[in-house]
């Protein structure tokens, strides 16, 4: 990981753009913010792309100013819009005479889109699909800087991704909350929680609300476990379970549960439908009433947390600091608590998951909580 103090002020840089690929997340407001207003500080132009990389494909790019980032700190979403179907590699341009979808790359419209304009660099903030996109950018020779975001925390290359400490304490919130409902009708409560391929958030509420099973994608569960620790919880005295469950959580030798196929989407497969799955054999197999809470995008929406609202200003300070130096193809990370950066490819088409010996396993396991295996 190189880091700044390792580098020499080298760019001139005049004019860049920023978008936001990938689905919304509490802080983006705050990058955008941070890097607009740190750019017009130092004399440089910024340009914001809107919807993400369909915005580039379809020429839809707006000057930024202070007034237009003032105030928007606390604010959840995007100013400038996101999206997460398009990919300008292959992207939809009309149907064949069958009827079927035709495909072209549109890279090089995107490229031109901002040479017109003489934008320099593009700042990209985004998820690993975000990433993989801006590499396709990088190969025509233009330059990206990546800035990590996603609740699920799973970009590979760094430690913490923001947007994630806001979806961890609205998921924490909402175990909170089904604790009492659970308690007093002695239910098995189910939380379905975000996070795709990676249980990171799930791990982390779970941990903090207490949850008495956490199931995360990382380790396969044993649905006779689950449900004998449930009988065996019942016949301590404690009548309610608590269970956080990713949606990306799958029996062993079982698949994980798909909610539906988006056609034409980076990320066609949308997971979703295990905590209902689960109540319901639950249910079945112990005869304790189970019901199931499925919180989906809550996660993602509002105002972000304090914690967030800095790693994100963090970051986009870092980002502009790369381009004055005139690196090319970065992508900020937070890596033992120091910012840095690693090649912008090398987060490309991968995810960072839990390690099974991760500390907080242990810890969760050291006070009786069960992984289900």
């Amino acid at each position: 990981m190189a880091t700044i103090q390792d580098r020499v002020p080298a760019s001139n840089i005049k004019r860049i753009a920023v978008l936001t690929g990938g689905g919304d997340c509490p802080g983006l407001n705050a990058v955008i913010r941070a890097v607009t207003k740190d750019a017009i500080n130092h004399g440089i132009e910024v340009y914001g792309i809107e919807d993400g990389f369909l915005g580039l494909v379809e020429d839809r790019i707006r000057p930024l100013s202070i007034d237009d980032v003032s105030n928007i700190l606390t604010m959840g979403g995007t100013i400038i819009g996101s999206n997460n179907r398009s990919n300008p590699a292959n992207f939809p341009v009309g149907k064949d005479k069958d009827g079927n979808t035709i495909f072209k790359d549109l890279t090089d419209v995107c490229v031109t889109h901002l040479q017109i304009r003489k934008i320099e660099a593009l700042i990209v903030i985004g998820g690993d699909g975000t990433m993989s996109i801006a590499k396709q950018i990088t190969d025509k020779g233009f330059n990206c800087i990546g800035i990590p975001k996603t609740i699920d925390n799973d970009l590979y290359g760094t430690d913490i991704t923001f947007g994630f400490q806001t979806a961890v304490h609205i998921a924490t919130e909402a175990l909170d909350r089904v604790h009492s409902t659970a308690a007093s009708h002695h239910r098995v409560m189910v939380v379905e929680l975000m996070g795709r391929n990676a249980g990171w958030i799930t791990l982390h509420a779970g941990l903090a609300s207490g949850s008495d099973i956490i199931l995360i994608p990382e380790i396969e569960f044993d649905l006779d476990k689950i449900t004998e620790y449930c009988l065996w919880r019942s016949q301590r005295g404690k009548r309610f379970t608590i269970i956080a469950v990713s949606e990306g959580a799958k029996p062993k030798g079982g698949d994980q549960i798909v909610d539906r196929l988006v056609e034409n989407s980076p990320e066609a497969i949308r997971l979703g439908g295990v905590a209902k799955w689960l109540a319901g054999e639950i249910e079945e197999r112990t005869e304790i009433e189970s019901r199931y809470v499925v919180l989906g995008h809550v996660q993602r929406g509002g105002t972000p947390t304090a914690g967030d609202r800095v790693l994100a200003t963090q970051f986009g300070h870092h980002a502009m600091e790369l381009l004055k130096m005139g690196l090319t193809n970065r992508l900020v990370v937070m890596q033992g608590g120091e910012l840095g950066d690693v090649e912008i490819t090398s987060a490309a088409d991968k995810q960072r998951l839990v390690p099974k010996d991760h500390p907080l396993i242990a810890a969760a396991r050291s006070v009786y909580t069960s992984f289900g295996d």
